[in-house]
């Protein structure tokens, strides 16, 4: 038997209790950026996920609360950057509220097709957005990946990735392997 969201056997938990049980469930840190046409947006997101290596097709959730969130829907295309620890001041930059997050011109740039990016990530995924879906107070994007950084073709270590954990920014490193 198959159940709606509208039709449940047991109550739901609260909000508290579900944001507390994702407190407790590290995160790796990406920028979501786009352009429909009306200027960069750009969000910071622990949400993405790769859903199928043939296609690459990668997934994130944005909030209905998100003043980006209108424009990512809305285009074509986003680049998703995964974030290193070295790469913190930008994750801070894409999750503050009010501000423009694109007034440094020099933290950013345009790709050759036009997506805003920024240059000091390393790692970044231009896709395609293939599908949407409501979920809830949130929209979950799915995205056919077109082109990825160069620095992913190269042989440069790969820097520690940043974590969000409990409200706080982690670095990721060898001493925290067990």
């Amino acid at each position: 038997m198959s159940l709606s969201i509208t039709q449940r056997l047991e109550p739901a938990i609260t909000a508290d209790e579900f944001k507390a049980a994702f407190r407790n469930h590290p995160g790796g840190v990406a920028v979501i950026t786009a352009d429909a046409g009306n200027g960069p947006v750009g969000l910071t997101a622990t949400s993405v996920i790769s859903a199928s290596a043939e296609p690459a097709i990668l997934a994130f959730s944005v909030s209905e609360f998100s003043s980006s969130t209108p424009t990512i829907l809305g285009a074509d295309t986003v680049v998703v950057h995964l974030l290193s620890a070295e790469q913190v001041d930008i994750a801070k930059l894409c999750a503050t509220s009010g501000i423009d997050r694109f007034a440094d011109r020099s933290l950013w740039s345009r790709l050759e097709t036009g997506e805003p990016y920024f240059v000091q990530a390393q790692v970044w995924i231009r896709g395609r957005i293939i599908n949407t879906m409501a979920a809830g107070g949130s929209s979950i994007v799915a995205v056919e990946a077109l082109q990825a950084s160069p620095f992913l073709s190269g042989d440069a270590a790969p820097a520690d990735p940043l974590v969000y954990h409990n409200r706080r920014w982690h670095a990721l490193g060898d001493a925290s392997q067990i």
